[in-house]
């Protein structure tokens, strides 16, 4: 039989004789996971100054390119930075058997023997990489002259988030539903703001081109990973992302440094997509119940890589970091806290600030994939 008693909808639209039921917790639901930061960890130190800079250094190169076709009988050869090679060197062009040996250096103009310890003379093609195997000296020669490389100067702008919080007095008195204190509710809130914010900027963020230390109309902002990327970047002209392809960009990164790739940074596409290596060679158990389509760490020839998902990594790019060559630093004193700021009228009032910079060293020890399939 139907219900007679008095039930809920009979009591009238404003339903005042019915407690409110609200349950004692306060759901989010924006997106404020900060996964790279996570990954990186706290700084050791901290910045001393708005344009915080660090030294590179690298070592004397051992490789170059050649500027003209050579055939097998020519001792000429004329390369891209002469000031590399050294009389007694040994050098091998690449994809070649040959051994060339230099007996003289003019310029960019190189004398040598070819086909040096009975090696079989080849065609060397204009463009072609040459490695120095090494120098052979002349027992009881002098000392060569002396070779050095400059260290250079590398740097970044501090860059200041901040966010404002106020609560009138009548909202600090009353009672309220799954919140003790409103300020340091508000407080919360605004700090993971930033927090998320900092992380994006950290992989995104952009120095303005024209007065970037700031000035009284210029703000300031740092240089984030994705610009400060410029020796290692593929561009995949819209393929999907695959083995090879990210393989070959590992590799890429091995050759030109002696980082060790130990991050793989990714939007949801490409995190799918790296799923995909192992769909072909996955196997499952005569009781398994569950389905696993998750790539947590990827193993290659060139780095053992953890696939960190972000939501604020480009959907067509993957970013290949060395972790440990990268640090978030706050200025001295100004990591995130809290500033009270004096009562004007019946509020209460401060701000959460902080003030952080990207240091990313060795820029050519990490690298970017970017224009991948997003569909």
């Amino acid at each position: 039989m139907s219900f007679t008693g008095k039930a809920t909808y009979s009591a009238g639209a404003a339903l005042p004789e019915l407690a409110e039921d609200v349950a004692d917790i306060v759901g989010i639901v924006s997106p404020y996971e900060t996964p790279l930061l996570d990954r990186l960890g706290d700084p050791q130190r901290a910045a001393h100054a708005t344009v915080h800079e660090w030294l590179e250094d690298e070592l004397l190169p051992n490789t170059d390119t050649t500027n003209s076709t050579t055939t097998a009988l020519n001792t000429t050869i004329t390369v891209a930075h002469g000031e590399r090679f050294r009389i007694g060197d040994q050098v091998k062009p690449d994809g070649s058997g040959e051994v060339l040996f230099v007996t003289a250096v003019s310029d960019n103009n190189l004398t040598v023997v070819r086909g040096y310890g009975s090696t079989a003379s080849s065609t060397i093609a204009d463009g072609a990489a040459l490695h120095i195997l090494g120098n052979a000296a002349l027992e009881g020669d002098d000392a060569p002259d002396a070779r050095f490389t400059h260290r250079v100067r590398q740097g970044n702008y501090t860059q200041i988030f901040t966010a404002g919080v106020e609560v009138s007095g009548s909202q600090l008195a009353s009672t309220k539903l799954a919140v003790a204190d409103e300020m340091d509710y508000q407080k919360q809130e605004r700090l993971r703001e930033l927090i998320r914010d900092l992380e994006s900027c950290v992989i995104n963020g952009v120095a303005p081109a024209a007065n970037p230390r700031g000035n009284a109309t210029t703000r300031r902002s740092m240089n984030g990973i994705i610009p400060l990327l410029s020796s290692n970047v593929t561009d995949a002209a819209g393929a999907d992302l695959d083995e090879p392809t990210l393989n070959a960009a590992l590799r890429g990164i091995w050759e030109r440094s002696n980082g060790g790739v130990d991050t793989l940074v990714v939007s949801g596409v490409q995190k799918r997509r790296i799923n995909g290596f192992i769909a072909s060679s996955r196997g499952y158990g005569p009781r398994s119940e569950r389905f696993k389509d998750l790539v947590g760490m990827y193993e290659s020839d060139f780095g053992v890589c953890r696939v960190v998902l972000s939501r604020w990594v480009p959907a067509d790019a993957v970013l290949m970091l060395d972790a440990s060559r990268i640090e978030v630093l706050p200025l001295a004193g100004r990591s995130f806290h809290f500033k009270p700021l004096a009562d004007t009228g019946d509020r209460s009032a401060g701000q959460v600030i902080g003030e952080y910079t990207l240091e990313l060293r060795n820029e050519n020890a990490h690298g970017l994939i970017t224009g991948l399939s997003t569909s």
